[in-house]
């Protein structure tokens, strides 16, 4: 992913309102995110643990969402979840179901579409190994790394498309 700037992070929301995306709190250091490495931006909003957004590049566009993630429910520590776009396996707490409020008419009404995601964001550096899940020797994936990868963003415009739709 190439580097993104403030202006262009705030403008790429696309479900909701410009007024909401200017009071959006932005990662800290912008400068320091590891953008190579990124298939998309994802981060959880410190003050408002429940607020999540992600940016991703979709057909030439920067599009962002706004997520809210469920209330936790306690898990017995040795559950195991799984994310919907990276495919990496969490104990409890690991993944979030994440829902965001759908774009047009349907989101108006109030539809939204939920994933269950990584709680972190961090997909892409689960998949590039940056990062290790504590049940990731538990699996072993026959994929290559490219094509877990190219799975990944192909999940990840599945859940973009059906919240554009």
């Amino acid at each position: 992913m190439k580097p993104i700037a403030e202006r262009d992070i705030r403008r790429s929301f696309v479900n909701c309102s410009q007024g909401e995306a200017s009071r959006v709190r932005l990662p800290g250091d912008l400068a320091g995110v590891p953008w190579p490495e990124l298939d998309f931006l994802g981060w959880r909003d410190p003050g408002a643990p429940e607020r999540a957004y992600l940016i991703a590049e979709r057909d030439g566009q920067l599009v962002g969402i706004t997520l809210r993630a469920a209330t936790r429910r306690h898990r017995h520590f040795a559950a195991r979840s799984m994310c919907s776009v990276c495919l990496t396996t969490h104990t409890a707490g690991g993944v979030s179901l994440m829902t965001a409020r759908r774009t047009g008419p349907a989101g108006q009404k109030g539809d939204s579409v939920g994933q269950y995601l990584c709680t972190d964001l961090a997909c892409s550096l689960y998949l590039r190994g940056r990062i290790v899940s504590a049940v990731a020797a538990e699996f072993d994936e026959s994929l290559s790394p490219g094509d877990r990868i190219a799975r990944a963003r192909a999940n990840l415009d599945t859940f973009l498309a059906k919240v554009t739709q």
